[in-house]
């Protein structure tokens, strides 16, 4: 007698042995078919609950995306036989190494929904309709609909829009406000005066958008190419491809998360295990600090394979307000250095001046910080209150509030890009242009450069082996993309990257923030990146924290309710939402909960409690939460906090939180970021 879960998987592979028909390639009866999570943690636990899509709004549910799948080829896969036991023996039949999955293939997977995935997608299909062939494209994306997990400034540059869709203006791209004005600044803390204006920061020809909702039209028209789009569904683990003594060789594709779990990892009456997705081709676009990228990168050796510095990074926070009309300067883009950062801190504010009254306002803050009684949030919160940038704000609303990690290593710290079985592109490989304060048209770039490699490799493989799209390569040997990263140095995208790449790390100098101001002048406006050297990233971020007993506390002012806000009201206006009884995804490496508490509070005074934009980290004391990990405290870990920025597993000093994919589908919620 087979498992209910067994049950359920063969039942699916019923289906698709008797289907008769494939699916339409058309965009009408793809999105009739409706490419929603089975792995949405809300439709688990509250069956009569569905999601719309802003774009499309197509109700788009488990069932459906079973029906959906149903029609594709499937098997079931297990590291173990299949066992006969009772229904009610929960502890008998559940073990989550030996469960039985369902397994689908393409001929190319895509691991997330952000510009550099939605364009990677969209050229392939654009390929292979140039050419008369039919390659399946299968994107995965976490957030509960296409768009949701994004968050940027943004100011975008449109040079790589403009050759992925040259009709992006009659197709209706929210690209609705061009950047009129720039400037420049450096903010004092009750005062500013203007800097010259670095030239690769002209942003004429450029538009301020909410990067979001940019997103979600590029999933339309991903869609409309013939693209399968399965929102909620979550990344987790990579299928490894491993030799004869389990070294592991490349990748031969991706399992989603499980849904159904408690808090325990027992599964409940809603368990669903998660799916392979299997392909020759599996391309990596989980965004800055990916956790399959982390793995791929650890696992395959990907940054020492071509000497990469480490990767460093910055946290983004960014709020969307409604000003009075009289306040509002449609176009103005304004950068500013100095206050709230401290000369040993790199970091810089923003204000963009969106369509429709709406103003951006954000800080970016390097992580490689020392002082660990510094938090990013409050110093958001106090530097709204200088008179930059409280004469426009006063008398307005927050809409709405993100924040995310960015990369800033920039050239010298890209990783080997491809392996057997895949590649990385956008940001999971770290594109940012810093000094340029972009990175989408680097991502979007990057993932047409991917997807071009990417066909030709699928159609030479087809050639040299008579192999036609209906047939199985599950047991060949994954593509190694060399080509991408051939065709990629060619591209603007290395060319400016290496142009730029001694500008970041300038600021790694005895004089902080003047030295580095100064040798990017020198750089930028008289050597203009010819330069014969290299500067380097020379350890990770967590590494540059000082122990609390080395540095003094700073004291935040109370938020205002009008200007300033506390952190919780600030993650209501995420629209985050996580199932309550699912496994805590932010994991304390061996469980060690004593030795994290004794380090991390013991040394540093609990910084993770202030680095988290999302108030997920609390040490508590032990009289109020019962009990002790030590020194008189207990880790609270609020994951329904969580808004998926990253910053936890970056900044750590004793790298003890490893963020995983929540259930999918979980996670903030964002329109207008």
């Amino acid at each position: 007698m087979l498992s209910p879960t067994a049950r359920r998987s063969a039942a699916l592979v019923a289906a698709a042995r008797t289907s008769v028909s494939s699916p339409s390639s058309s965009h009408a009866s793809r999105t009739a078919n409706a490419l929603q999570s089975c792995t949405r943690p809300a439709a688990a636990a509250h069956s009569s609950l569905t999601y719309s899509s802003s774009s499309s709004s197509v109700r788009r549910t488990v069932a459906s995306v079973r029906s959906a799948l149903a029609t594709r080829r499937h098997f079931i896969t297990s590291t173990a036989a299949k066992r006969d036991v009772p229904d009610d023996d929960v502890d008998a039949l559940f073990d989550l190494a030996k469960i039985e999955r369902v397994s689908d293939e393409a001929d190319v997977v895509i691991v997330g929904g952000g510009p550099a995935g939605l364009s990677a997608a969209i050229r392939i299909k654009q390929l292979a309709e140039e050419k008369g062939e039919d390659i399946r494209v299968v994107l995965l994306e976490k957030g509960g609909e296409v768009g949701n997990h994004i968050l940027s400034g943004a100011v975008i540059q449109t040079n790589a829009l403009d050759e992925l869709l040259p009709n992006w203006k009659e197709l209706g791209a929210p690209l609705n406000q061009p950047a009129t004005e720039d400037h420049m600044r450096f903010l004092t803390k009750n005062g500013s005066f203007p800097l010259p204006h670095p030239p690769q920061m002209s942003n004429k020809g450029n538009y301020i958008v909410s990067l979001s909702r940019v997103v979600a039209w590029l999933g339309e028209q991903a869609e409309a190419a013939g693209v399968e789009i399965y929102p909620g569904f979550a990344g987790s683990s990579i299928i490894w491809d491993e030799g004869t003594n389990g070294e592991k060789k490349g990748i031969k594709g991706i399992v989603t998360n499980e849904i159904g779990l408690n808090k325990a990892r027992q599964p409940k009456d809603t368990f669903e295990p998660g799916m392979e997705f299997r392909a020759p081709i599996t391309l990596f676009a989980e965004g800055a600090h990916g956790s399959c990228t982390q793995q791929l990168i650890r696992e395959l050796g990907l940054r020492e394979a071509v000497n990469a510095d480490p990767q460093t990074y910055a946290l983004g926070i960014k709020e969307v307000w409604k000003v009075k009309e009289d306040k509002h300067q449609p176009g103005c883009v304004t950068h500013s250095l100095g206050w709230p950062m401290d000369m040993r801190t790199y970091g810089g504010s923003w204000m963009y001046h969106m369509e429709d009254g709406m103003v951006s306002v954000g800080l970016v803050v390097a992580l490689d910080y020392e002082n660990p009684y510094m938090s990013p949030f409050k110093e958001f919160q106090r530097m709204k209150h200088h008179p930059f940038f409280k004469d426009v704000l006063e008398g307005g609303e927050c809409l709405a509030y993100g924040a995310r990690v960015l990369n800033e290593g920039g050239y010298q710290s890209i990783p080997k890009l491809h392996f057997p079985g895949g590649a990385l592109i956008g940001c999971a490989a770290g594109f940012v242009n810093v000094p340029k304060i972009k990175g989408t048209h680097n991502a979007m770039k990057s993932g047409m450069t991917a997807a071009e490699a990417t066909v030709d490799a699928i159609l030479a493989r087809r050639a040299a082996s008579g192999e036609s799209e209906s047939e199985s390569s599950t047991e060949r040997p994954g593509i190694d993309l060399v080509d991408y990263k051939t065709k990629l140095d060619n591209t603007y995208v290395m060319q400016e990257l290496k142009e730029v790449r001694n500008l970041r790390p300038s600021f790694h100098n005895p004089l902080g923030l003047y030295g580095g101001i100064l040798y990017s002048g020198l750089d930028s406006l008289i050597l203009k990146g010819r330069t014969p050297w290299t500067f380097h990233h020379k350890q990770e971020d967590y590494q540059a924290t000082k122990p609390a007993s080395q540095c003094r506390p700073i004291d935040y002012p109370k938020p205002d309710g009008q200007l300033s806000f506390d952190i919780l009201t600030s993650v209501s206006r995420t629209g985050t939402n996580h199932t309550d009884d699912q496994p805590v995804h932010l994991v304390v490496k061996q469980a060690d909960y004593k030795g994290h508490v004794e380090r991390n509070v013991g040394t540093y005074d609990g910084l993770l409690g202030r680095v988290c934009p999302a108030a997920v980290y609390e040490y508590v004391d032990a009289e109020e939460a019962g009990g002790e990990d030590a020194l008189g405290k207990k880790l609270v870990i609020n994951s329904q906090n969580c808004i998926h920025c990253k910053t936890c597993s970056i900044k750590t000093p004793d790298q003890s939180i490893t963020w995983t994919v929540p259930e999918g589908g979980g996670g903030p919620k964002y329109s207008l970021t």
